[in-house]
């Protein structure tokens, strides 16, 4: 049984975020052969590893001196811990910093199989193999000197994670703004859709597909005004006052709109846009175009 004072199992919940971010770092830089700076914090930690490895420690203690009970209680544990750690985020953020839903054998995109089948070998690794030096290692560190070494790492951490969490919470709130924005454009959309075809053009409105993201909406609907425009000027098409007004009411909507999308998309500073350079297999369900939307503007931006 392990018997560490708090002092030390914080120093190694923080050696192992450290260790996790060393190791999921270099694994996704050699994928995307580019250098990426993964995980939800800007420093170098991983929360998830850290709290991975302190529960792989905990669930294998009644089994230290059985390999597959240990392999096991490390694979329930670690996925229980996954699951609802990414339950969690997505429910806070609105978007999964991980998605296995091209895995098979998954679920809800959570968790998998192979994920899970990982965790237990890795639970073997980390208390059989990777622990022992650790610990070895931080007993040797006088109580006074570890002491001192959490503490500055505490605040180093607490800071970090609580700018990274609200940056998580702003990304979220533009995702929100971003989606209203465009569910507004598309009522203007489809206003436009019954003045066209009252103006015997029906044909032509129907040819044009609505578009899913905000920016294709804006082109469209652009157009059409525009299009709407030109022809009352020229006399081609006459409108009642009220249906005048309507156009001139939507138009403004156009431009309210457009002007909104334009300063959300400039609210993304440099922790929003580590947040998703950091994680390139960020997903988000309920806002899927917008979400793509913003990705689109971080990765232009990178290759100015």
């Amino acid at each position: 049984m392990y018997s560490y004072t708090m002092a030390q199992w914080l120093f190694f919940f923080y050696f192992y975020c450290f260790f996790g971010w060393c190791f999921e770092s270099a694994f996704v830089s050699l994928k995307k052969r580019s250098c990426v700076n993964r995980g939800f914090m800007r420093g170098p930690f991983l929360p998830l590893y850290g709290s991975g490895a302190i529960m792989m420690l905990v669930v294998s203690m009644p089994f230290q001196h059985n390999v597959l009970l240990t392999y096991v209680a490390g694979c329930i544990g670690a996925t229980v811990l996954e699951y609802i750690t990414g339950v969690v985020m997505e429910v806070l953020f609105k978007v999964r910093y991980w998605d296995y839903s091209n895995q098979k054998f998954n679920f809800k995109g959570y968790i998998c199989l192979t994920s899970t089948l990982a965790w237990g070998g890795l639970t073997i690794l980390m208390t059989r193999i990777v622990h022992k030096p650790i610990e070895q290692l931080v007993g040797d560190i006088p109580h006074n000197i570890l002491m001192s070494i959490v503490f500055i790492l505490t605040i180093y951490i607490v800071a970090d994670f609580t700018l990274s969490f609200k940056a998580a919470i702003d990304l979220r709130d533009i995702l929100v703004k971003l989606e209203a924005a465009k569910e507004e454009l598309e009522r203007v959309q489809k206003r436009l859709d019954v003045i066209i075809a009252v103006s015997n053009e029906g044909r032509e409105a129907k040819k044009q597909e609505r578009g899913e993201r905000a920016d294709e909406l804006l082109s469209s609907i652009e157009e059409r005004l525009l299009g709407l425009k030109g022809k009352i000027q020229s006399g081609v098409l006459t409108y009642p006052e009220s249906m005048r007004e309507e156009i001139l009411d939507l138009w403004m909507k156009y431009k309210i709109n457009l002007e909104k999308s334009r300063q959300l998309k400039n609210l993304m500073d440099i922790y929003k846009r580590r947040l998703i350079k950091g994680n390139p297999t960020m997903v988000s369900a309920k806002f899927k175009h917008a979400f793509q939307e913003i990705k689109d503007v971080v990765y232009d931006r990178l290759k100015k």
